[in-house]
């Protein structure tokens, strides 16, 4: 095959990957009698151009990059993190211990408690499965998984039996204390003339809290040494391992920091938008981040684009849903079809941009 520069693999490879995915999502539309042409301009009407439909996509969006970087972090040491769902759910228990036991005096030195509660919770669920992996070479897709399920009835078993105020039928914590609120797009946009774009949308100050993660996982992974170390142990571990880098320690290192990213992603939804500790507040954030770092190469930049798609998706298909006789579950099945052509068929899609390229020699002699 033909090399493929590395600009064709971090952008054209993804789109046309995309593009695939719409053609079959249209040719199913037109199997159900519904204009592919019409949905996909209601669905940019909606996110993009109607009241809240942005702010909601942002609230998306972020809980998406949170999710994606974690995967990246892990994929570059060459481990698979399927655990984000479970990594992110202990997340929000840190947010909601550090924000009811804790008198915060400001919403700005709350999320630096809630951040650190969430990143603290979100490593100590993959440290683990790491340890497992690390020491008695248990498979790190097995054991992150498994620990999904056990985050999911542990926090069941916390928020019905201990958290839940007494006398109250909802799996929840009491709301957090009104000083620990944070400021919404549209609490800030207020008094610059488009806060009605935001609407009653709960996309709120975490997203720039999300894109200093990015930043910050770029300048890890490219710009320290720890970095080099983690993508040289998921090149070639035996290489690495020659060359001095111990594989316990880039396992638990890069464990530890995707777990603590995809807890993140609570500080957004728990302390952010719901304001207090619910069930189900993950909502599959933690799986779909496997198809965002995967369609964003790993890297935090296309990383924060495919959570911009996904988060399209998602309001895109509530809007559908909305207003038209397309069942949202086949936002579901787009969903699917992105992952399955950025994914699965990764190797198509590249061998044939590889034949593309292998043209472009002939014509510059030519």
């Amino acid at each position: 095959m033909h090399p493929i520069p590395r600009w064709a693999d971090v952008i054209l490879i993804p789109l046309i990957s995309v593009l695939l995915a719409a053609i079959c999502a249209a040719i199913l539309l037109v199997a159900i009698n519904e204009d592919p042409i019409e949905a996909m301009n209601l669905m940019i009407q909606g996110t993009l151009f109607r009241s809240e439909g942005i702010g909601f996509m942002l609230y998306y969006t972020t809980n998406f990059i949170f999710t994606g970087l974690a995967v990246s972090v892990a994929f570059h040491a060459a481990l698979f993190n399927i655990g984000g769902e479970g990594q992110a759910q202990l997340g929000g228990l840190g947010v909601a211990l550090a924000m009811l036991f804790i008198p915060w005096p400001h919403w700005t030195l709350a999320i630096i408690g809630a951040s650190l509660g969430a990143m603290a919770f979100g490593a100590m669920w993959a440290a683990i499965p790491a340890y497992l992996q690390a020491k008695r070479g248990s498979h790190i897709v097995i054991t992150t998984i498994m620990f999904n399920f056990i985050a999911a009835a542990l926090l069941n078993y916390l928020l019905v039996n201990i958290l839940k105020p007494v006398g109250s039928m909802d799996p929840a914590t009491p709301s957090f204390p009104e000083a620990t609120h944070l400021p919404t797009f549209r609490d800030m946009a207020e008094g610059l003339g488009f806060d009605r774009m935001f609407g009653a949308s709960p996309a709120n100050v975490t997203t720039f809290l999300a894109i200093i993660a990015a930043f910050a996982v770029w300048v890890l992974i490219w710009r320290t040494r720890l970095g080099y170390e983690i993508r040289s142990f998921g090149k070639s571990a035996t290489a690495a391992k020659y060359a001095g880098i111990s594989p316990t320690k880039i396992i638990m290192i890069a464990m530890l920091i995707s777990g603590g990213l995809a807890g993140m992603m609570a500080v957004n939804t728990t302390q952010g938008e719901a304001e207090r500790l619910i069930l189900n507040f993950t909502e599959g954030a933690g799986f779909l981040g496997i198809a965002v770092a995967l369609m964003g190469r790993s890297h935090p930049f296309g990383v924060c684009v495919a959570a911009l798609l996904f988060g399209f998706l998602f309001q895109g298909g509530a809007e559908l849903g909305f207003w038209t006789s397309i069942p949202r579950e086949l936002i579901l099945v787009i969903q699917a079809l992105v992952i399955l052509f950025v994914g699965a068929l990764d190797n198509m899609v590249r061998m044939f941009v590889g034949w593309l390229f292998s043209f472009a020699p002939s014509r510059g002699m030519a």
